[in-house]
């Protein structure tokens, strides 16, 4: 090989070697282990705020209170939440995104762990303040970070595996819950939740890949996620549709024994968890081309699930039927609607999932509010209309934001 030959081989091969390293890779496969850690989290995170929903008769008989007030803590639960993701969210977000998700776990390995050993209603409503804190810290970041871990054709799939942890939660969780409540104490299950806190924290920091938060010059004032187009009108659908599932959904079992199904809310809410199981996969299969077909057939069938219990509640196929209805319309909208504010938000993402995260659970703790008055004042029969009532300008809402929030097309 000549002297020319030998500088052409040598340059083609760099040229060869500069391509392949400039070329991105094609990144087709999704990273289960990483996505399923994301996915138990939610769950801790979403079976602790739901729990009492379950035990709430032993619960109220231990603590010396009324059901009412034992749903608050529900309601605390969310307020902690609310009041605290936006502020902890801008104070932490030049932390890694790992050591974070860890500190949150931990939060609710304390939190349950009092839970389940108080006897004192003041103190349980503060530990549940606290593990309301935690869940600010990990909702305001737990979609985003599924997002950042696959590339942006697998995006709503990955979120929907994450978010996968609500409706099993729901579906599993609340009834297994209930069902050792009952058999066995109220606290079983929140010892149970410390135990799997701990669990999480252990496989967090095995298999999931750090995050770095956001350098000084890349924060920006949250509130300017208000000013981008599609933020807003998402916020709005979000505050609507969670406040009405949540009047229901933390009343579900008083509403139940007035209807005559007081020993059936087990088998009631597994209904409604499997099927949220089945949105969950069909929103996960489908997100990426038609978010906004898939809202709007959420809202809908919230709304008939809310018509059947209201005229069909003394029926027991009937109000088995609403949960299954109930299941298909909810358990998607957590993948939905957290998508479609990652998308409007765009560079403000964060910042607008903070505010989503802090309106969601305004929304669950004005449920806990809204749904005890209606209790207290118009009974359990009044529960479904109020929720019809909030649904339909969600769903207005939604066929309103065409262009942005919702729009036709997803970029």
């Amino acid at each position: 090989m000549t002297t020319a030959q030998t500088a052409q081989t040598a340059q083609t091969a760099q040229t060869e070697q500069t391509t392949q390293t400039a070329k991105p890779v094609s990144r087709t496969a999704l990273p289960y282990p990483a996505l399923l850690a994301l996915a138990t989290a939610v769950f801790v995170t979403a079976l602790t705020e739901t729990l009492p929903v379950g035990v709430l008769p032993g619960m109220s008989g231990s603590l010396g209170v009324g059901e009412s007030a034992t749903g608050q803590t529900v309601t605390v639960y969310a307020l902690g939440t609310a009041a605290t993701a936006i502020p902890l969210t801008a104070a932490t977000s030049g932390w890694s995104r790992k050591r974070l998700l860890l500190a949150a776990m931990a939060g609710f390995a304390a939190a349950n762990t009092v839970t389940a050993l108080s006897s004192d209603y003041p103190l349980t409503m503060a530990a549940r303040f606290v593990a309301g804190v935690a869940a600010g810290l990990a909702w305001a970041l737990l979609a985003g970070y599924a997002r950042r871990l696959v590339p942006a054709e697998l995006q709503g799939r990955a979120i929907a595996i994450a978010m996968a942890g609500i409706p099993v939660a729901l579906s599993l969780g609340v009834p297994a819950g209930t069902f050792a409540g009952q058999a066995l104490s109220w606290r079983v299950p929140f010892l149970a939740m410390t135990a799997l806190a701990l669990g999480v924290i252990g496989w967090t920091a095995a298999v999931l890949p750090d995050q770095p938060g956001r350098t000084a010059g890349e924060r920006a004032p949250l509130r300017r996620a208000l000013t981008v187009p599609g933020v807003v009108p998402v916020l709005a659908v979000t505050l609507l549709f969670v406040l009405a599932h949540t009047i229901l959904f933390t009343y579900i079992a008083p509403f139940l024994a007035r209807a005559g199904l007081g020993g059936s809310t087990d088998s009631v809410l597994l209904v409604f968890g499997l099927a949220s199981l089945v949105s969950i996969w069909f929103v996960g299969a489908h997100i990426h081309r038609r978010l906004r077909p898939l809202t709007i057939g959420g809202a809908l069938l919230v709304a008939v699930t809310a018509g059947v219990l209201a005229v069909g509640s003394g029926s027991a196929p009937l109000v088995y039927f609403a949960a299954l209805l109930w299941g298909l319309g909810w358990g998607g909208v957590p993948t939905l609607l957290q998508t479609a504010v990652g998308d409007a938000g765009g560079e403000q993402a964060d910042a607008a999932q903070a505010m989503l995260v802090t309106l969601w659970n305004a929304a669950m703790a004005g449920g806990g509010v809204v749904g005890g008055l209606v209790l207290g004042r118009l009974g359990t029969g009044a529960l479904p209309w109020t929720v019809l009532a909030l649904v339909l300008p969600a769903l207005a809402a939604v066929l309103a934001a065409r262009t942005h929030g919702f729009p036709a097309r997803r970029g």
